[in-house]
């Protein structure tokens, strides 16, 4: 009885009740991050997908004779790409682009234009290829010599036999590739790419004719993704 009535003894027991009730008010403010109480990851709402970017019709050059076409000109879409013969991704979009010609045959047409990118050190000429192909051998040719391009490769030194194997004049396609008439026009269809949107290749627009509304897809995204624009488009 005596230990409990020494005053020192008390002192002690205070000493004590003081230490351990900061520790437990230390330990309930740590047991979440200042700020970090209230927030429940998993509560949060999905966020909304981003909206498809913006295609700048009203940039784009129209659509003339100095385009090839494939498919029906007064189809109700119509896909206008700007591709490189030299890039990877272009040449596995063109098969997409190919069934997508026969899966909507008289519904959708499609417009190819050339956008070489400056570190394909092929890609120019293989443009200017195709263009000399189409001044020789008309539409058909164009596209003969875009096929026979991405299924065989963009080396320039093979590009006269090329024009050979599809039943081109090689002597007057090699006049025409070596004079660079078509520099210019390869650069135009470039320039008004980028007016329209197009940042990449394959970059795509598709156009809705009767309303002239247009939606841009760019890169060798799958067949389904166009199937959808596509289908509400028609």
């Amino acid at each position: 009885m005596a230990s409990n009535s020494n005053p020192w003894f008390a002192v002690s027991l205070a000493l004590v009740g003081i230490i351990v009730g900061y520790g437990v008010a230390t330990g309930m403010n740590s047991s979440a991050p200042a700020g970090n109480k209230d927030t429940v990851v998993a509560d949060d709402p999905t966020p909304e997908p981003p909206a498809p970017p913006a295609a700048n019709l009203d940039d784009m050059p129209p659509i003339s004779d100095d385009d090839y076409v494939q498919g029906d000109p007064d189809a109700k879409v119509t896909i206008v790409e700007y591709s490189d013969f030299e890039c990877p991704f272009c040449k596995r979009h063109h098969d997409t682009m190919v069934k997508l010609m026969e899966e909507y045959d008289g519904k959708v047409n499609w417009v190819f234009r050339h956008y070489p990118l400056s570190f394909h050190s092929n890609a120019q000429k293989a443009a200017e290829a195709a263009e000399c192909a189409g001044e020789l051998g008309g539409n058909d040719g164009f596209w003969a010599m875009g096929d026979m391009i991405f299924e065989k490769g963009s080396d320039n030194t093979e590009l006269a036999s090329y024009a050979s194997e599809i039943g081109l004049n090689e002597g007057k396609f090699t006049e025409c590739l070596d004079s660079d008439k078509y520099a210019d026009k390869v650069e135009a269809h470039m320039e008004g790419g980028t007016k329209a949107g197009v940042r990449g290749t394959p970059g795509n627009i598709v156009i809705n004719n009767k309303k002239g509304e247009a939606e841009l897809i760019s890169g060798a995204q799958p067949f389904d993704n166009f199937k959808k624009v596509i289908d509400d488009m028609l």
